[in-house]
């Protein structure tokens, strides 16, 4: 089981963690929260750095290019591929044959453009409101996604792919055990009550249904990019919906 921390921990980030890898894959997925938490809570500490010489700005600018360089910029280069083949390709094979392409297309480059200006936006009224562990839940949740998609998708090429390993051992109880390690992690190391944790967990998991519908819809299952593209995208959908509960509050979530 301690081995599939391992895997996890050497596949979402580039610390070198010594151990044996997993015998199957798919038992690292039980651990992606709790690496999630680990790479919120490096970037949080950068963005502390900034609060304290008092720029906000280069505050949210260090937890979000903390998030990149922590994890080799995986789930970005996911993004950027994602978007190239889903917009640019017309069919299943289409898609398929783009997202394998490692050249990045205009529909990469700007969902990338798109998505980091965003993601930057809301860090930095995290940063403003002093919301640290909302900082650290959106990491956290959006490995909790990558788990949702990988147990209840299949893998979308027939002749496999370097997530074909995740995806098929993944089944029900990884999903179960995500879901609940991530809401007993938002409670206790970050502090929230269940009624914030609830909420967070409900605007990830809307995020990456919507993802993992249009990805079913459009290529039969997930792809490695696919799950690097739930991981950003869900990363920024839960911020964003942190940011509008702390802004228009309808009612107390503490």
């Amino acid at each position: 089981m301690v081995r599939g921390l391992v895997t996890a921990l050497r596949t979402l980030t580039i610390l070198p963690v010594p151990g044996r890898e997993a015998e199957r894959y798919s038992d690292s997925l039980y651990w992606f929260p709790l690496a999630g938490l680990l790479i919120g809570t490096l970037e949080t500490l950068l963005a502390r750095l900034g609060v304290l010489a008092g720029w906000y700005e280069m505050a949210a600018m260090l937890a979000l290019g903390g998030g990149i360089i922590f994890t080799r910029g995986l789930h970005a280069d996911g993004l950027a591929d994602f978007a190239d083949g889903f917009f640019g390709g017309r069919n299943r094979e289409a898609s398929l044959r783009i997202m394998k392409d490692p050249n990045v297309g205009s529909f990469g480059s700007l969902a990338l453009i798109f998505v980091m200006l965003f993601k930057f936006v809301c860090l930095l009224e995290l940063v403003r409101y002093q919301a640290f562990g909302t900082m650290m839940a959106g990491v956290l949740l959006a490995r909790m996604g990558q788990v949702l998609l990988a147990s209840s998708l299949p893998y979308a090429r027939a002749e496999g792919g370097t997530a074909t390993a995740f995806v098929e051992g993944a089944g029900w109880q990884h999903l179960v055990v995500a879901i609940a390690s991530a809401f007993v992690l938002l409670l206790y190391p970050t502090g929230f009550g269940w009624q914030r944790a609830l909420f967070l967990i409900a605007s990830a998991v809307a995020s990456t249904l919507a993802l993992g519908l249009l990805s079913r819809r459009k290529i039969g299952g997930v792809t490695g990019d696919v799950l690097g593209a739930c991981s950003e995208l869900t990363e920024a959908f839960v911020w964003f919906a942190a940011v509008l509960s702390i802004r228009f509050p309808v009612f107390d979530m503490t």
